[in-house]
């Protein structure tokens, strides 16, 4: 890992603040009564407070609550880091136990694991790839009328990138360089997408190994990314498309449970 890759508290603080960005693009296109209400409003919610400082004595009102969603939210990703050392550091164990049983029985399971695990983005892979490059709208983009998540990227448009590259038969995958395989998610939460369970802002980098002519050829083609590029014309949201000429994405670290929906008194089903 390069020394100037963003740390955990970095990617938790830029997810943070590009919350607060988004909640001032919807507060400058309000109308001036909505905003005089706001006013209203906080200003009870001061009173409120003071009234229960004074009440309160100097005292905690809710000592067993931690408000500071900061930290929170801070902790949680650090566990999420330390827990997919631990899977990664097991993992390694097995494999070395897996390959010296192998060995002692002269068998060819070695050879196909190996097979297995480079197909479920397990091992490191080298080669040319492609990248995209998604980013918000400027701060400074503000439209009369426009819904302010119109400017902001959402999981559905890296997942529309995503979609494209496998169809263009990409090889492997990385997303803020974390290698994507077959159970790896994308949510929205808020105004940050998480991945792996930890929280990114933009720029968010979909890059993907395989025949370049084939992955440019299937982001051109695809009706969902030309949809995108419209809003990137019509509201200054951020399309940069780019090749590499070799570029190595490691192995997936973590989990690779694959979680899915059950319906009451039912089988599973597909979402």
């Amino acid at each position: 890992m390069a020394d100037d890759q963003p740390t955990w508290g970095d990617r938790v603080v830029a997810a943070l603040l590009r919350g607060r960005e988004a909640s001032r693009r919807r507060n400058a296109g309000r109308r001036p009564g909505a905003r005089v209400l706001t006013a209203t409003v906080c200003a009870i919610a001061a009173f409120l407070v003071v009234l229960s400082t004074v009440n309160a004595r100097g005292s905690d009102l809710r000592p067993a609550r931690n408000t500071d969603l900061v930290s929170l939210v801070a902790d949680q990703s650090r566990r999420n880091a330390e827990l997919t050392r631990q899977v990664t550091d097991l993992r390694a164990q097995v494999d070395a136990l897996s390959a010296a049983e192998n060995a002692s029985n002269g068998s060819d399971l070695s050879s196909q694991l190996q097979t297995q695990e480079q197909e479920a983005g397990l091992t490191a892979v080298t080669g040319p790839a492609v990248s995209v490059t998604l980013d918000d709208a400027p701060s400074s983009v503000q439209l009369s009328g426009v819904d302010a998540d119109l400017l902001v990227v959402h999981q559905q448009d890296i997942q529309t990138v995503v979609n494209a590259l496998w169809s263009g038969g990409a090889e492997a995958m990385t997303i803020q360089g974390q290698r994507v395989i077959s159970t790896t998610g994308i949510k929205c939460v808020g105004n940050t997408v998480v991945l792996h369970g930890v929280p990114y802002a933009p720029p968010y980098v979909i890059s993907a190994i395989g025949d370049q002519n084939r992955l440019e050829a299937a982001l051109g083609g695809s009706t969902a990314v030309q949809i995108y590029r419209q809003y990137v014309d019509a509201y200054g949201l951020v399309y940069e498309e780019g090749r590499e000429e070799s570029v190595t994405f490691p192995a997936h670290e973590g989990s690779l449970d694959l979680q899915h929906a059950r319906a009451l008194g039912g089988s599973a089903s597909p979402r």
